[in-house]
Formats: C-alpha cells, structure tokens, sequence
C-alpha cells in the first residue's frame, strides 16, 4: 500500500473529486478525514471507508473560517499525531460575464478556493515541519493555465493557487514539505453538471453544444476527465518520496490544454 497508516486530510471530500480522492488513499492505506461543510455528508463517506474496511475520520468546517480550521486540523493532528497530506480540494464555481458578476460572487469563490486552501495549510504546516515531511496538494483546474468566458473569479482563483503551491515548496522544502497543484480539465461532477445549463443559457447554445463545443472540443477524445483520472494524480503526488516534483502543476485534462 503505497499511503499506509499516514494521514491525508481531503477538503470537499463528501462528494465528487474529494470523495474519489478519500476513497483512493484509504484503499491505499491512509488513515483519511473527510473535510466538508455537509456534515451528513462527510459522515457517510467516512462510515462507507470504515464498512469497507480502511479508516477515516468526518470532521465538519467551513475552510473560510480561520477558528473552525485551526481547531479542526489540530484535532486531527491530536487524534492521530502527525499529517501527511493535506488535499485542499473544497470549491463552487460561479457562472457570469464579467460586468454582471456582483462583488458578493466573486468574494465567495475566492474565499473558498483561495482563502480556504491559505487556512487549511497554514494550521496543517506546524505538524509537517515538525515530522520533517508531508504533501500538500491544490486541486486547480485547466484554467489555472487557460482563460474561458464566464468564469473570472474561477479563472482568478485557479490562478492563484499555482503562485501559493510555489512558495509552499520553497518554503517547505528544508522540512521535506512538498507542495503540487492538479489541473483537470471538465469533470462530471454535479458542480460540471449545474454549469450545462447556465452555460447554455448564457451562450444562446444548447446543452450538447455547451458539452461537445465547449467543454470537450480541445479533447484528443471527446471524453470527460474522470473522478479515476484525478484521483490517481492525487496518489501520485501523494506517495512521491522526493522534492523531484515539488512545486509543479500537472495537467489531467485529456489532451484539452498541453503544456
């Protein structure tokens, strides 16, 4: 088992990508919690982890809240003394042309993709210099490399976590911290799945055109990236023993955009 007994904290990770990445490591052997403001939710992926015989923890938080984030990670950090992984995966997506965007939208998606990925690391970093070692791993997008109408506090926000992946790695290299960034491209989750129809209605264009003209046509395949596709990225980073990596983002898109 290539993640046994370390501890991965997967934010996000009652649903889609994060529940995909939490079910990958604890099948390889990580002692996960589950982050997520859905307290149901997290609740029943950890029972389903430990049904199928892995171990997992559900903890509740908002990652823009700097209190909940603080108690929370050191809790974790108390009831299994270190932290290995840190998976800051949590995220919503906004769809508007940039003059109709309000203030409010804009501040709520960076909140959550950036201010929450700033938190989570910030409180797991203490216990990963002092184990001198761990990986934190951004969940990016495509569009922390590409632009596409609509989404300019996504764009903004997927941007950024690039720039903190970089200072992370520097500054957590003489700890043996790591630090990467995943890019997929469209994945069909439900978050994917609400944007169809906005996309559509603003565009003027159907949905199978929002699908096949706009969301798959760069693919060397027509095929959306799979939860499989990213989760196996986010083992990769995960159980990569060297600094080798640190500090680089990888692209899982399927061929849509090539670096």
């Amino acid at each position: 088992m290539r993640l046994k007994n370390r501890v991965a904290i997967v934010t996000g990770g009652a649903s889609g990508i994060g529940q995909e990445i939490a079910r990958t490591f604890a099948r390889e052997g990580a002692r996960v919690v589950i982050v997520d403001i859905d307290s149901e939710g997290a609740q029943r992926e950890a029972a389903q982890i430990l049904q199928e015989g892995g171990q997992a923890m559900a903890l509740t938080l908002d990652v823009t809240q700097e209190s909940q984030v603080d108690q929370g990670v050191a809790r974790v950090a108390e009831a299994y003394e270190r932290i290995d992984v840190l998976v800051s995966n949590a995220g919503i997506q906004v769809v508007a042309p940039l003059e109709q965007l309000t203030l409010s939208s804009w501040k709520s998606l960076l909140a959550i993709h950036l201010d929450g990925a700033f938190l989570m690391t910030r409180a797991a970093l203490p216990f990963m210099y002092k184990q001198r070692g761990g990986s934190v791993i951004y969940m990016g997008s495509v569009h922390s490399k590409e632009a596409s109408v609509l989404k300019a506090p996504y764009v903004t926000a997927k941007h950024g976590l690039i720039g903190l992946a970089k200072v992370v790695a520097k500054e957590g290299a003489p700890y043996g911290v790591r630090a990467n960034v995943i890019c997929p491209g469209f994945v069909r989750t439900p978050l994917v799945e609400q944007q169809i129809p906005e996309q559509a209605r603003a565009l003027g264009i159907s949905e199978q055109e929002v699908i096949r003209n706009v969301m798959l046509k760069g693919t060397v395949d027509g095929e959306f990236t799979t939860l499989r596709d990213v989760a196996e990225t986010a083992l990769f980073f995960a159980a990569f023993e060297s600094n080798a990596l640190t500090g680089q983002s990888l692209v899982v898109s399927h061929g849509w955009s090539m670096q």
